[in-house]
């Protein structure tokens, strides 16, 4: 419950709804910013509400990003802009995110809280499919290596294609989060014909064929699941 109304998120893998209610209830929501409660509540009427970062996966990020005294940041995927005002709200003054999506309707919702946060400054959306800007940042040398924390929340198919890019652009010792690598656990099952909702079914052998890479890339010097967020976060 917050302020006495159930708001629903997915559970991840812990064992109940009930559960993540009272993880959210006496760790997560008492430490959520005032404004990113505003711009969960403005995206909780959007069709894919499910899409946007829940507020302890904003938390979780934001406690990496401190970890490794980010500065330089990218985003991919950013839906309502949850996870991308929770990052520009962790990043120091003159810090920098960018954040790509194809959709900036979705960003278009949560862009007021952006802009009543103060902190607009430290973020450059770029309305387009990531795999180009992600090119066109490789195109000058000064980027590889120039970024200190990335996030992936976008389509799975493309999973590949984004970890090949972004492990140049992110540091050694950086950190590159993928969301959803777990895929509401159906990554077990043997057979796409028993993931439910079917609409897990299209990604699901992408997701399970980049665990595979992730796990078999030496160039990652750790990578680890946290169940709750179905986070894979690598450190170079």
């Amino acid at each position: 419950m917050e302020n006495g109304k159930k708001i629903y998120q997915p559970h991840g893998l812990l064992q109940s709804d009930e559960l993540y209610q009272y993880v959210l209830n006496t760790s997560v929501y008492p430490r959520e910013p005032e404004i990113l409660k505003e711009l969960r509540a403005a995206s909780s009427s959007h069709p894919l509400a499910f899409y946007g970062t829940a507020p302890d996966g904003g938390q979780f990020l934001s406690l990496l990003m401190k970890l490794v005294n980010a500065k330089k940041t990218i985003e991919v995927g950013v839906f309502t802009g949850y996870s991308l005002l929770a990052t520009a709200l962790t990043l120091p003054e003159d810090g920098k995110v960018i954040g790509i999506d194809i959709d900036r309707k979705a960003y278009e919702i949560g862009l007021p809280s952006i802009k009543k946060s103060g902190v607009e400054h430290k973020i450059e959306f770029i309305e387009s499919p990531a795999l180009p800007i992600l090119d066109n940042l490789l195109e000058d040398p000064a980027n590889e290596g120039a970024f200190d924390f990335a996030f992936v929340d976008a389509d799975k198919s493309n999973s590949g294609n984004y970890h090949e890019r972004l492990i140049k652009l992110v540091k050694v010792g950086g950190i590159i989060v993928y969301d959803n690598t777990l895929w509401g656990g159906t990554v077990i099952l043997s057979d796409v014909s028993k993931v439910f909702p079917e609409l897990r079914r299209p990604d699901w052998s992408h997701t399970i064929q980049f665990n595979k890479d992730i796990a078999a890339d030496t160039r990652i010097e750790k990578s680890a699941y946290v169940p709750n967020q179905e986070c894979i976060t690598e450190e170079k």
